[in-house]
């Protein structure tokens, strides 16, 4: 009996999901990090329903579908963790947009940190010294942090007491630019201190101006 050949031709395609449904989180042919289920995906036997076009509550999952359904909209588990999951009624795609512009905002939010370094000796003159004051108050009015240190080379670590004493009236002569993050520290061959920017505080408020009283005539 002569065995039937093997077919070794293209395998059919694989269901993507029911008829009307999204494939899992996928944005123009890419899947998303963050991975949610969404209706027919979803295991749990009950979820907690959330938003504002349902009625807040715990429903078994085949009830929770139909009303996804009946409202042309998704069901999406936000919450997969939760004890039943929290799930919510809306368009998947608008929820993907509004967690991607979410992101974008926290993210413009987040300040990146520049720090700025100021390096003095331990004999620095005073036309140096100012000089680095303007730069550093530059630096702090920008936004910047300011690592200032005095470099002890060779034999000058003995006037390290020398260096402790031009760090603090560099930082006594920013007092109304910047706050002290950090004490003079010595570390190797180098002693630091660390400034960053004092917070601008808005104006106070003009007061109202008094009225002045003007002396009455004198009675004839």
């Amino acid at each position: 009996m002569q065995k039937k050949p093997y077919w070794s031709g293209p395998k059919k395609p694989m269901s993507g999901g029911p008829k009307g449904k999204k494939n899992r989180n996928q944005r123009g042919g890419k899947q998303e990090k963050e991975e949610l289920a969404i209706n027919d995906e979803i295991r749990a036997p009950e979820v907690r329903l959330v938003g504002d076009n349902v009625e807040e509550g715990i429903y078994p999952i085949l009830k929770a579908l139909k009303i996804a359904e009946e409202q042309e909209l998704d069901l999406i588990e936000i919450a997969p963790m939760a004890q039943p999951p929290v799930c919510k009624i809306m368009d998947y795609q608008k929820y993907q947009f509004q967690q991607r512009k979410k992101l974008k905002e926290q993210k413009a939010k987040a300040t990146k940190v520049v720090v700025k370094e100021i390096r003095f000796g331990p004999q620095t003159d005073e036309h140096d010294y100012n000089f680095k004051l303007k730069h550093a108050i530059g630096f702090l009015k920008e936004g910047a942090k300011v690592k200032s240190y005095v470099f002890f080379k060779g034999r000058s670590i003995l006037f390290k007491e020398q260096g402790e004493v031009l760090l603090l009236r560099f930082a006594n002569d920013l007092e109304d630019y910047a706050k002290v993050d950090q004490m003079p520290v010595l570390e190797g061959k180098r002693m630091t201190i660390m400034l960053s920017p004092k917070k601008v505080t808005s104006k106070k408020k003009e007061e109202p101006a008094k009225e002045e009283s003007t002396p009455e005539a004198p009675q004839e």
